[in-house]
């Protein structure tokens, strides 16, 4: 299979999946894979209300199943415990909501893809000076589509993403405008973890997605 940026730019899209329990993540799994998604990545709970190692065992667990056919990350990764629970896990990338350099250049010490959140251009530089493969946007909705298109003149080639917000509308514009993908949650996954409705949601997102 090949690699999480190539997959990237072959789908555009990375699903979000929080807070599902143990035994639905395979259902959910297979139901992101009949829908065109390729890149799944299960995030820790930053609460602490679900222990870091359970969330390992899910990803361990996706990442088995699911080999050869998609390619497994973390997301949330916010301390080294997480990084080094996830990457022992199977996980082949790693998402964080801020600029941590310290998390950064670990997730590449280990051979595994960077992609953290950051939101100004100070943040974005560091990201990338840091080794980040790619850097989600986030939250993109508060400034929306021509925030990248300001963005990316000075950040020519950075691989940026939209997240938190989208919608099925915006994606054409945010494309337009030089995203370079969405991690895109709830408006695939819902709430209930049905696998009918995750695999049609997952269909709608990976077509508009296609550029």
């Amino acid at each position: 299979m090949s690699n999480f940026l190539e997959i990237l730019e072959n789908t555009r899209l990375i699903t979000i999946i929080r807070g599902i329990p143990n035994g639905k993540a395979l259902s959910a799994a297979d139901a992101l894979f009949c829908g065109g998604v390729r890149l799944a990545e299960f995030a820790f709970d930053f609460s602490g209300n679900t222990p870091d190692e359970e969330t390992a065992e899910i990803i361990s667990s996706v990442a088995k199943y699911t080999a050869g056919r998609m390619l497994i990350g973390a997301g949330t990764v916010t301390t080294e415990k997480q990084l080094k629970l996830a990457y022992e896990a199977g996980a082949e990338f790693i998402i964080s909501p801020d600029v941590n350099e310290t998390i950064i250049r670990h997730t590449k010490e280990l051979g595994l893809f960077s992609v953290p959140g950051a939101l100004t251009p100070t943040e974005i530089s560091s990201a990338l000076r840091f080794g980040a493969d790619c850097v989600k946007i986030f939250p993109s909705s508060a400034f929306g589509p021509s925030y990248f298109k300001q963005i990316t003149a000075p950040f020519n080639g950075a691989r940026l993403l939209a997240v938190t917000g989208i919608t099925l509308e915006d994606v054409k514009l945010y494309l337009d405008s030089g995203c370079f993908g969405f991690g895109i949650g709830g408006a695939i996954t819902g709430t209930d973890w049905e696998p009918e409705i995750i695999k049609q949601n997952a269909a709608l997102w990976s077509a508009a997605c296609e550029k």
